[in-house]
């Protein structure tokens, strides 16, 4: 797993990930289905069979189908993401992530938004 914690998978890898964290498990022709731009069947067997190999995901037989499974909790797969994008795009920094989102250049956030934020930002100073 320390591949994934280092955030080294590919864009595609992390698109099915997405979907059998979304989905909960599903066969290859299910996540071929639902991916974006999607390569050849072979390809999304391949890309599952690399994924298990690097301890992400597993599967199950089901009659003659594998049935593939995230083998990480989807919050981990989400802590793991979001240290990526700060280390990568914020250098590390929280509140150069905060400060882009709230910046109305980039993007208009709904009063309620900023409520629930404000709300979140409270909550974790109470800890």
């Amino acid at each position: 797993m320390k591949r994934f914690e280092d955030g080294q998978i590919s864009r595609r890898e992390r698109q099915v990930m997405d979907i059998l964290f979304r989905k909960g498990k599903a066969t290859a022709e299910e996540v071929l289905a639902e991916l974006p731009d999607p390569p050849g069947y072979s390809a999304v067997r391949a890309l599952l069979v690399t994924l298990e190999g690097k301890a992400l995901v597993t599967h199950s037989k089901d009659s003659r189908r594998y049935v593939y499974l995230p083998a990480v909790p989807e919050k981990r797969a989400k802590r793991t993401a979001l240290k990526q994008l700060l280390a990568t795009f914020f250098e590390g920094s929280p509140e150069k992530l905060v400060a882009s989102l709230l910046d109305p250049k980039d993007q208009k956030l709904s009063e309620d938004e900023i409520a629930r934020i404000r709300k979140l930002i409270d909550e974790s100073g109470d800890k």
